[in-house]
């Protein structure tokens, strides 16, 4: 079929690829809402993970360091044994906490396949 048996007016064409870009709009809409609620329900569900292993690490942690506090107090001071055990874990500990805040950055949870989806969308419109 040639383009001069193309029976439609350059209003319909208009009206059609209005349509068109209507529906591409709300489908990738839709494609942004559905990307950006699955990461929300993989960070809720990594975060009830995350503090359930927490309390039963530290239970164990607990008596790990205090058999380390009776090891040391052997050897020097309870007092002194006790505040070396305490600043190591301490450090350790904020050294891990840090780590896992910039796990959770936030250009992290952003919905990238949409974004890309979308850059693909605005450059197969500016070629027609």
């Amino acid at each position: 079929m040639s383009p001069r048996d193309d029976a439609r007016t350059i209003p319909e064409l208009v009206s059609a690829l209005t349509g068109d870009l209507a529906n591409l709009v709300r489908k990738e809409s839709e494609l942004v809402r559905t990307e950006v609620g699955e990461k929300l329900s993989h960070a809720g569900k990594a975060g009830g993970k995350l503090a359930m292993g927490a309390v039963l690490l530290l239970g164990a942690v607990m008596v790990l360091l205090q058999a380390l506090v009776i090891l040391l107090s052997k050897v020097m001071d309870p007092f002194w044994a006790s505040l070396i055990v305490g600043v190591l874990v301490g450090v350790g500990g904020l050294l891990i906490v840090k780590a896992a805040v910039a796990m959770m950055k936030p250009e992290n949870m952003g919905p990238n396949r949409a974004a890309r989806q979308l850059k693909q969308d605005a450059q197969i419109v500016r070629k027609t």
